[in-house]
């Protein structure tokens, strides 16, 4: 199984994040590579293989400014995506309200309207959370993996 890991990050956390899980990834019999948002566009769902976007927020809820060519793109050159299963680990500061990890549901939001699957929970990085990321997001990715694979041995016993 193949994972890219998608980084939208405004301070390197969701960087950080993403390389955690990348080098993670061969525990659980998966290759991983890490790409950063702003050197792609839709067109990178054209590859095979799952996805997980490692997203933070800025602003009011928005996509980071390394992330808008690719949230932009989905839009721009819109197409159906029904192929692409994707997961989600979203960064944010919970004192913000309701734009709390707005970036990543701004792609999570933009995908499901291009008919990608969510795979799995969200997984929820709080900044005022005590518990150490890098532990959640890697607790998070361990049931992923069991989950997404349980999904392509169901893919695949289809007719």
């Amino acid at each position: 199984m193949h994972l890219t890991l998608l980084v939208g990050s405004v301070h390197g956390n969701a960087r950080q994040i993403a390389q955690t899980l990348a080098l993670a990834a061969p525990d659980y019999g998966v290759s991983a590579q890490v790409m950063d948002m702003q050197d792609h566009s839709i067109s990178i769902f054209d590859t095979l293989g799952l996805f997980v976007l490692c997203c933070s927020t800025t602003g009011s809820g928005d996509v980071p400014d390394n992330a808008q060519g690719l949230y932009q793109s989905l839009d721009a050159q819109a197409r159906y995506l029904g192929h692409v299963r994707f997961g989600l680990v979203a960064l944010g500061d919970s004192s913000y309200g309701e734009t709390f990890y707005g970036g990543a549901k701004a792609f999570q939001n933009r995908l499901h309207d291009l008919s990608a699957q969510l795979v799995g929970e969200v997984c929820v990085l709080d900044a005022l959370d005590a518990t150490e990321p890098d532990a959640v997001a890697l607790a998070w990715f361990a049931n992923w993996v069991q989950y997404a694979r349980s999904l392509d041995a169901g893919l695949s016993r289809k007719p």
